[in-house]
């Protein structure tokens, strides 16, 4: 006798305590939690094929992708959209404000594609909607999989590294400065020995340094020559845009 033959009266006693549909719903969202959940109406699309580096599985959704318990993705593709301009309303309104991100995720599949960008750059601003062009199916897998990937990471992820040492920072520094590049900070420690001494060099000085120029010295030293605080008698100095008519 098999264990279920054994057990099988037990289900019409009271003391038999099936699975409730909560626990069972418990079980689906927690089997989801590491899938893009995709809505059935997007079967066939190409997009699919590119969603490799996370699982992804279909679901009863509104959005067409949901990445997080508070990101999804409506995605248009700009043909789509000029053949049906309705759709995409519809679909925000269907959609609500269920999630805290919404991404309106367009994918530019036509020769010119600027008054379509024009009016769904409109769209998202007043549906308070994230908007991202592609312009590959795959490209868009990347965006899908890039949102799934950072759910749980922090913000402070996304941040430029810089280490400590005083090489690191004072390249992150100077090379904020247009057209100098690493190269060039060591070339002005190397001339100048410190971070002080390159402050105090006078143009014609930096202008000789290897790979500089009249130019690039002029932008270095006005970066260090500007006021931190602007002043008001340089604001008054400023030249006033013209109202003389033409």
């Amino acid at each position: 006798m098999t264990f279920s033959e054994a057990f099988a009266d037990l289900k019409e006693t009271k003391h038999f305590k099936g699975q409730s549909e909560s626990s069972t719903t418990t079980t689906v969202k927690s089997s989801s939690s590491n899938s893009i959940i995709v809505n059935t109406k997007q079967k066939g699309n190409p997009i699919l094929k590119h969603i490799r580096n996370v699982s992804w599985e279909y679901g009863d959704i509104v959005a067409d992708y949901v990445m997080g318990k508070t990101t999804c993705a409506l995605y248009l593709s700009i043909r789509y959209h000029n053949l049906k301009p309705d759709y995409i309303h519809d679909r925000l309104k269907q959609l609500g404000h269920s999630y805290e991100l919404r991404i309106l995720l367009v994918q530019v599949d036509v020769k010119d594609p600027h008054h379509a960008v024009k009016d769904l750059t409109k769209i998202a601003i007043r549906s308070d909607c994230t908007l991202i062009l592609a312009w590959t199916p795959e490209e868009v897998g990347r965006y899908l999989e890039t949102y799934k990937s950072y759910e749980n990471k922090p913000a402070d992820i996304l941040k430029e590294k810089v280490q400590s040492d005083f090489m690191s920072r004072a390249t992150d520094c100077l090379t904020t400065v247009k057209k100098v590049n690493k190269t060039d900070v060591v070339t002005l420690l190397s001339s100048f020995q410190s971070i002080e001494g390159i402050i105090k060099a006078s143009k014609e000085e930096l202008s000789l340094c290897p790979g500089f120029g009249p130019q690039k010295a002029y932008r270095l030293q006005s970066l260090f020559d500007e006021s931190f605080i602007r002043s008001k008698h340089s604001k008054k100095n400023e030249p006033q845009p013209s109202t003389s008519k033409q």
